[in-house]
């Protein structure tokens, strides 16, 4: 597996989920300054695509500045796939690359309805929470060009049920979830209860997650630093909510958004995409190093024979 490790690819698949988080807080920025209709058409900004500084005062300024950010996304993600396909000898690899290119492109038409469709039919919801979905194909984009994921690693044996794949998988799930109730308030579409509640059964899955991969895995030294970032990433974003939603009462009779409240919810918006991507991340280390069920039963067959 080494020979498919090009070293250039792997620093610019990173430069490209760095570049999508950067991307992520121009996102937030427009919804927490409530700016998200401040420049009227899509794709071009006030009939043109390169507007005046004149033309982006206000809330225009975070608004074209999420689209001038979106579309250098776009255009990196792009030239990623070509680099896959060009120098990455895997198949899969490489169709994976175009997926995520279209995944860009469908993004892109959301961003561009919800302007349209004036914030209405849940769609600045659904804008929101298919960007994390393709931030996680990025990240996996990133981890399988990686030089980890290309060297032989030694393989562990779980013997527990649920597999710690099943786990694992149930524990973005429910992160998700979170991220889909996160982004239904912010966008008023429901009450805040529900993602008040949501914050507590992930906190359940997050330390369930972590118990099982301290028990079967203590000795792996790649789960283990999972599990305590897992933690880590968690405990942060409970109490940033904390601050988020302190801040908005605090500000509450404001005439605008005040910065404590924009900074404190962009941050927590941030680092919920984050932990996610992290979720998806855990999700991708168990399924390099701990061989599925059906892969032992047909190895051991083999190691019979020889």
């Amino acid at each position: 597996m080494t020979s498919n490790y090009n070293p250039g690819i792997d620093r610019f698949a990173k430069f490209v989920v760095a570049w999508t988080i950067l991307l992520f807080v121009a996102g937030a920025l427009v919804t927490s300054n409530d700016a998200a209709l401040s420049v009227p058409d899509w794709p071009k900004s006030f009939g043109t695509w390169f507007p005046s500084l004149r033309m982006l005062a206000g809330g225009a300024f975070f608004e074209h500045s999420h689209r001038v950010i979106a579309g250098g996304l776009g255009i990196f993600t792009l030239a990623l796939a070509i680099l896959i396909w060009i120098k990455d000898s895997r198949r899969w690899l490489r169709w994976f690359g175009v997926i995520a290119v279209a995944g860009i492109a469908v993004q892109a038409v959301l961003g561009g309805e919800v302007v349209r469709q004036l914030l209405h039919y849940w769609l600045p919801v659904i804008h929101a929470c298919f960007a994390q979905i393709v931030f996680g194909a990025l990240l996996a984009i990133a981890v399988f060009t990686s030089r980890w994921w290309v060297t032989d690693h030694p393989q562990l044996a779980d013997s527990g049920s649920p597999s710690i794949h099943a786990v694992a998988i149930a524990n973005a799930e429910v992160i998700f979830f979170q991220v889909v109730l996160g982004a239904g308030f912010r966008h008023q579409e429901i009450p805040l209860w529900p993602h008040v509640a949501g914050a507590f059964v992930v906190m359940g899955m997050v330390i369930w997650t972590a118990i099982v991969l301290r028990r079967r895995f203590g000795a792996s030294p790649e789960l283990s630093r999972a599990r305590v970032l897992l933690h880590a990433i968690f405990g942060i974003q409970f109490l940033l909510g904390l601050g988020a939603y302190w801040s908005r009462i605090a500000t509450v009779g404001a005439a605008q958004p005040m910065p404590v409240m924009v900074w404190l919810t962009v941050i927590h918006t941030v680092v919920g995409a984050l932990l996610f991507a992290f979720s998806v991340l855990i999700v991708l280390i168990c399924y390099r190093i701990v061989p599925r069920g059906r892969e032992v039963a047909a190895a051991a067959p083999r190691q019979v024979a020889v």
